[in-house]
């Protein structure tokens, strides 16, 4: 009895097709296991079925099985799927029990379509349609979050808002202290870069001193606001995003919902605060910085001597631009936080939702920022500020 048994055991899988009235029947006899499965006779038993005589139902025999695993269970799904592609009916109470379950389980999570592949193809017109409802969809979101900010500090004034003055604290330290190595070696090198492309051109007609007017000016007024606004998108938006994406994926969010304790005033209030009050202070830092390193070109490459050079930038550069640069880092300061904090609140609930939520928190404070420069321009223009 025993040599029987093993003889079973290690039978080679078979399956055999015949027909019983209006019905096919798939016999399977022998040990189905991954090591020893052909797919080659897989395939030939699917290409015999596609030339059978029209069937009405496919059933299985199990009787001679002698052990099993994925394998079998592959078969039997692709059987399934040759049934509904050929509207034959498959029936699956023919299968053992253990084996009609898994083969349930495996049919309760369908198949995650990933890639470029599973894409499907859509017009020119449909694309342009989908890109501008999203757009649109995202704007409205934004107003939306910017609306209840506005709401969240109404609260905050009036002593109705459970504030985290730890989390104000500890982000104004990671908004200051901490970014000046960054922001200062950037401005520094704005600075340098002004100033070369300046003494390119001004030396020629004798006018290198005016290098200094050209650094103090554009740093003031545009790029120490614009190039430390795109640090702090890089550094401190995307931080925002994933630090409270972790928390809505973590479900502290909904915790605090729980708690009766708005995220908005928790969580995002006290970020938005404390960069918008740090920002102003780091584009003066990089006005200082970026003008420093435009003295030592002009010190450098154009003779300029120190006390020159100052008397220029004192001279060319006056308090409405350097309130223009303040300003705008304060406007910046607030684009980065509620980029950063609303990417964060309607973040998925997945690790890689959080990657995209700090992606995308990056890219729409750079965007804004850019676009709101532009505008506070056009306005300085045609207030003749």
């Amino acid at each position: 009895m025993g040599t029987t048994n093993s003889a079973i055991s290690t039978a080679a899988p078979k399956v055999n097709l015949s027909r019983s009235g209006q019905r096919l029947v798939l016999a399977f006899e022998g040990n189905w296991s991954v090591r020893h499965t052909q797919h080659r006779e897989i395939d030939n038993l699917f290409s015999e079925l596609d030339h059978q005589t029209p069937a009405e139902a496919l059933q299985f025999d199990m009787s001679q099985l002698s052990s099993w695993d994925t394998s079998l269970l592959i078969v039997v799904v692709r059987a399934e799927e040759w049934c509904r592609e050929h509207k034959v009916k498959f029936l699956g109470d023919s299968l053992p029990p253990n084996i009609a379950s898994l083969v349930a389980l495996a049919e309760e999570v369908p198949e995650r379509k990933t890639g470029r592949g599973n894409k499907e193809s859509a017009s020119l017109f449909e694309h342009i349609g989908k890109k501008t409802i999203a757009t649109i969809g995202g704007i409205q979101s934004t107003l939306q979050f910017t609306g209840e900010t506005v709401l969240s500090f109404g609260r905050i004034l009036r002593g109705k808002a459970a504030f985290d003055w730890r989390l104000f604290w500890l982000t104004m330290e990671e908004c200051s202290a901490q970014a000046l190595p960054i922001v200062g070696l950037i401005s520094f090198l704005t600075g340098l870069i002004f100033a070369f492309v300046g003494a390119l051109q001004l030396r020629q007609f004798g006018a290198g001193i005016y290098v200094a007017n050209l650094v103090a000016v554009a740093m003031a007024r545009e790029m120490g606001a614009i190039m430390t606004g795109i640090i702090m998108a890089g550094r401190t938006g995307a931080a925002f995003a994933a630090q409270i994406g972790s928390m809505k994926v973590s479900e502290e969010i909904d915790a605090l919902r729980t708690l009766a304790i708005s995220p908005m005033d928790y969580v995002v209030s006290p970020r938005l605060l404390a960069l918008s009050i740090m920002m102003p202070l780091l584009v003066l830092y990089a006005d200082i910085v970026g003008i420093l390193g435009g003295a030592i070109v002009g010190r450098s490459f154009l003779g300029i001597t120190w006390t020159q050079y100052w008397a220029q930038t004192v001279g060319s550069m006056g308090l409405l631009d350097i309130s223009t640069g303040l300003v705008k880092g304060a406007i910046f300061g607030v684009i980065v936080a509620i980029a950063g904090c609303e990417r964060g609140m309607k973040c998925g609930n997945d690790a890689a939702a959080v990657g995209n939520a700090a992606t995308s928190a990056v890219v729409l404070g750079i965007t804004w920022i850019v676009a709101s420069d532009a505008i506070i321009d056009v306005i300085q223009e045609v207030l003749k500020l």
